[in-house]
Parts: structure tokens; C-alpha cells; sequence
């Protein structure tokens, strides 16, 4: 006898994009309108306006909605009721706001011995990587992962293969998210860019200079800076940083040995 396939759980962003989806199905939301702000959803649903984020950042890799920034998420088609969605609604894709959190908790830490362990030729590297992604940006250059090649390379300068290969999986998970993928589209411009090549440039001085706690957190305000960017991209009417909305990791506040 075949042993039954039991379907994956869904996620919480999964279950609140299916109902969006069906809303919009229903004629709630015609072509071409505006989905309520995203506060309002979250408030709907009694989540986060993380989980509406990723939520709606799946319904934009379908096509069916268009997020803008400063204006709002607009509804670009009516999906068919009969589509094939189930397989992206019950993908095991892990949402961009829960691989910021474990990069915040690791790569913090890694950063902050990275300081202690960090070669000259290490910090030769990630100096190079910097300047070329200056001139990347310079020359609007996309092509280049000057990003995941730092990352990477600070990893390494912690002179352990395992964290290294802890955040080389990471990246992986990145790579092939597709959630992640759409997330980046939307920090790729060049002012984007330019923030996040400022925050590795201090990143790079404190490991310079051996400053442990600099260096962690230099780390923990990027990744906390890609985490605020995400957040603030569609909703006209949102105030500054709900913080109290997503768990951020505290800034630690003891010494590291």
C-alpha cells in the first residue's frame, strides 16, 4: 500500500498571499487598483508587516501585483482560478526577512572574529573587492557580485572552514530563492549600492584596525539597513522603522573575549 505524500505545512506568507490571490480573484481588487497599505493587511491578519511583505513580494513574482515604492502595490492582473499556483504557494522557499535574521545572528559574530583573525592579504582582499565595486557602480555595472564575494572573503578571514562554509550556504539559499531574487530587484539601484558599499567600507575600517565590537556592529547595522530598505519600499504612509514590528537581534551590549 502507497504510503500517502502529506503536502508541506504552508507558511504564514504563503497563507496570506493564497488569500490576497482569492480576493483578488473575486473582483475585490481590479486591474490597475491599489492593495490596502500594508499596515492595514498586517493588522488584518494579525502579523507583521514582514510576513505581508514577503506575502506580497510572491504575489509579484507571479505577476499579479507591481510593488512601487512611495506609491503603493498596485494589481497588475487577475489570475485564472484554475492556475497551477499550488506549487509556488507550498514551496519550501524560506522568506527574505528570515535569512536576514540568520545572517544578522552569524555573520555578526563571524565579523567580530574576523577582526581578531584577519590576515594583511585578507584585508588586501576585501579592499580590492570595494574598489571594484566602486567603479561598478561608477560604470552602473551589474554583472559583478562584488556583494556575495565580500561576505564570502571576510568569512574566510576568519581563517575557519566552517563558518565559511556556514555562510557559503547561506549565499546558496540566496542564490536559488526566488522570493530573494524579487526582494533584490528592488535594491539593486545605484543609491542602494552606494549605501550598502558605505556600510562595508566601515565594516572594512574596523576589521583594519582590530575592533572587535566595531567590526560586529558594522555588520549587525548593514544587514539591519537591507532589513529597513525592504520594509519601507511600498507603504506611502509609513513612519519611520517599525522596529516593534519584526524582532530585531539587540545590539549586543557585553564584551566579546
Amino acid at each position: 500500500m502507497e504510503k500517502a505524500v502529506v503536502p508541506p505545512e504552508k507558511k504564514q506568507y504563503q497563507e496570506i498571499g493564497e488569500d490576497l490571490r482569492e480576493q483578488i480573484i473575486q473582483g475585490h481588487y481590479p486591474v490597475g487598483s491599489r492593495l490596502p497599505p500594508e499596515r492595514n493587511i498586517a493588522e488584518k491578519y494579525g502579523v507583521s508587516r514582514t510576513i505581508v511583505r514577503e506575502a506580497l513580494l510572491m504575489l509579484e513574482l507571479q505577476g499579479t501585483v507591481d510593488i512601487r515604492q512611495g506609491s503603493g502595490v498596485y494589481v497588475m492582473r487577475i489570475p485564472q482560478v484554475h492556475e497551477n499556483e499550488e506549487e509556488r504557494f507550498l514551496s519550501s522557499d524560506v522568506g527574505p526577512f528570515e535569512i536576514l535574521q540568520a545572517r544578522q545572528l552569524l555573520e555578526s559574530n563571524i565579523a567580530a572574529f574576523a577582526a581578531t583573525m584577519a590576515t594583511r592579504a585578507d584585508v588586501d582582499n576585501l579592499r580590492r573587492i570595494l574598489e571594484q565595486e566602486q567603479r561598478a557602480i561608477a560604470l552602473n555595472d551589474t554583472t559583478q557580485d562584488n556583494s556575495k564575494m565580500f561576505h564570502l572573503v571576510l568569512a574566510g578571514a576568519s581563517q575557519n572552514q566552517m563558518l565559511l562554509a556556514t555562510v557559503e550556504s547561506i549565499w546558496h539559499q540566496m542564490d536559488s530563492s526566488p522570493l530573494w531574487q524579487q526582494f533584490n530587484v528592488h535594491i539593486a539601484s545605484r543609491p542602494y549600492r552606494l549605501k550598502w558599499l558605505g556600510d562595508r567600507q566601515t565594516l572594512l575600517a574596523a576589521v583594519r584596525r582590530r575592533d572587535v565590537m566595531g567590526a560586529w556592529q558594522a555588520m549587525w547595522q548593514h544587514l539591519e539597513n537591507v532589513k529597513k530598505s525592504l520594509l519601507e519600499l511600498s507603504d506611502e504612509d509609513a513612519p519611520d522603522f517599525d522596529g516593534y514590528l519584526f524582532e530585531s537581534v539587540p545590539i549586543f551590549q557585553g564584551k566579546l573575549m
